[in-house]
């Protein structure tokens, strides 16, 4: 992990925001009125484009603000009681999953494609992120840890709408945009030889 400039941290901020204002419409109800929120995407977003470490930088930002009493958690939500909660380990499971998806998504500084894009968000925004909240949870509620697994599957189909989301606007950006990223992707080994057979 270099150490970030100026740049980068303008856009760990950048999507530390983005990952607030996702949280601004609160929870919605989807499949049959399960309320899910919006901030996971911010979360993948920061892991695929950012990188494991600056990723889980911007995430880590969020948290201590709102740590710090500042509303920024789905539906206004801020201050320490939130870390003593039930939902507390997905909070901080956002950290984590950042950390996972940055390491798939650019695996090998090689350019993100759509499988371990997709793959990606799948392991780190939702098991990283379940493997940490569901036993917090446990803990809080004092529920047994198969029963409280049980009861978290019903925010799976949501969290994999919000992969799916995330995966292409990755894509998108690798291709439109990939000075996004702010960095070198490896060059192949058979377009390297190409290259060199063209010279």
């Amino acid at each position: 992990m270099r150490a970030p400039d100026a740049t980068d941290l303008a856009r760990i901020a950048v999507f530390a925001a983005l990952i607030a204002v996702l949280g601004l419409p609160g929870s919605f109800p989807v499949f049959g009125g399960v309320p899910i929120t919006a901030q996971t995407l911010g979360v993948m977003l920061a892991g695929a484009v950012l990188g494991p470490w600056f990723g889980a930088l911007s995430v880590t930002v969020l948290l201590a603000l709102a740590a710090a009493g500042l509303p920024v958690l789905a539906g206004g939500r801020g201050g320490f009681a939130v870390f003593l909660g039930p939902t507390a380990g997905y909070a901080l499971g956002w950290i984590l999953g950042a950390v996972v998806i940055g390491l798939i998504v650019h695996a090998g500084g090689r350019r993100p494609v759509v499988w371990r894009t997709a793959l990606a968000m799948v392991a780190g925004g939702i098991g990283a992120i379940y493997a940490l909240g569901i036993p917090v949870q446990s803990l809080v509620t004092r529920l047994p840890l198969p029963e409280t697994a049980l009861t978290s599957l019903v925010f799976v189909p949501g969290d994999l709408l919000k992969a799916a989301v995330a995966t292409a606007v990755v894509t998108t950006l690798v291709r439109a945009y990939p000075r996004g990223f702010r960095r070198e992707w490896a060059t192949p080994a058979r377009e390297r030889e190409t290259a060199g057979a063209g010279v």
